[in-house]
């Protein structure tokens, strides 16, 4: 039992610091702080480009703490129409990432979507990665 009696409180922080250290594991990096800004840029970034009913699937399967970042700051109707090219989405992450000596590039993008490839359900994996233009697919490794 939780101390406070707040057990999907405790549950929730308990799953991020899960999805964190896996992720640190497979990034190879030493701060988790840099781990968990990756991780938000790049699911944040994901949201742009994606439907409002492919988000909500997405959503439902994030740990809560992780969808609170997820939708942080989102502002559906003032979302800019997102360029649909790998390039452009790996440079955003890169422009957000940019004081981050850990940083590699789409290799490190590479490591979030093969996290997401194993922490969620392989259909929802698929119905995302379809709805992403061949390009930006092709950061996001095979499931």
């Amino acid at each position: 039992m939780s101390a406070q009696g707040l057990e999907v409180i405790d549950h929730t922080v308990h799953l991020t610091h899960e999805w964190i250290n896996d992720l640190t594991a497979r990034l190879g990096w030493y701060s988790s702080r840099s781990v968990l800004r990756l991780l938000r840029v790049t699911l944040q970034h994901l949201r742009d480009h994606l439907s409002p009913d492919e988000l909500a699937q997405l959503s439902a399967q994030l740990p809560l703490l992780i969808r609170g970042m997820f939708f942080e700051g989102w502002m559906p109707k003032k979302t800019p129409i997102k360029e649909r090219r790998a390039q452009a989405f790996a440079g955003y992450i890169a422009s957000q990432m940019e004081n981050t000596d850990e940083y590699r590039g789409a290799e490190d993008i590479a490591c979030v979507f093969a996290l997401l490839n194993d922490r969620l359900s392989a259909g929802e994996i698929h119905d995302v990665r379809v709805s992403l233009s061949e390009d930006i697919r092709s950061l996001w490794p095979a499931p």
